[in-house]
């Protein structure tokens, strides 16, 4: 339910009945090789993933540096990336998503792959990102999680809505629900 919600949101998904009204630009942080062309560079890749999210021209060309600096891959961004580990992959495919400001912003879970270097930087990475985001939607079990980013929350089941408001009042409800 809460993966199919998200997808609902961004638009990969029609709404079977109803239908949703947005106020600002959806990002999802989910998908993150979504339009990637493996026989293209990094480079290129980061030109079309970026465009893919919405940026302008200028606003690729601004964070370019920012992103290849992330990346930390050098000169691989010149070659295409078939030739890339997964790890590299992540790093060049989360380093495009998390360059733009979203308004909305859809998170299914958290990112946690990678090599520890990584996954420290991208930590840090992603809490500038988050404080950045006028809107995010997190779907998670995680209640740590959700209470460090959240404060309102929603509890589905099988695609129907159980509780929705306070966070903490949802997280109740929740725990009430794994008891029994």
């Amino acid at each position: 339910g809460k993966t199919t919600l998200l997808r609902t949101l961004a638009g990969i998904y029609e709404p079977v009945s109803g239908a949703i009204r947005t106020n600002g630009r959806i990002v999802p942080l989910f998908g993150l090789q979504l339009g990637m062309d493996l026989d293209a560079t990094g480079i290129e890749n980061i030109w079309m993933r970026s465009r893919l999210l919405g940026l302008t021209t200028q606003q690729v060309e601004g964070s370019l540096d920012d992103i290849a600096e992330f990346t930390d891959l050098g000169d691989y961004l010149a070659m295409p990336i078939r030739t890339y580990s997964t790890g590299m992959m992540l790093r060049l495919a989360f380093a495009i998503s998390t360059a733009i400001t979203p308004e909305i912003l859809l998170l299914d879970e958290m990112i946690g792959a990678g090599d520890a270097a990584f996954i420290a930087r991208a930590d840090a990475r992603l809490k500038a990102f988050l404080a950045r985001t006028g809107i995010l939607v997190i779907a998670s079990h995680s209640t740590p999680l959700l209470r460090q980013w959240c404060n309102k929350g929603m509890l589905l089941e099988r695609g129907k809505i159980l509780s929705y408001g306070p966070l903490e009042d949802v997280v109740s409800r929740y725990e009430s629900v794994q008891r029994q």
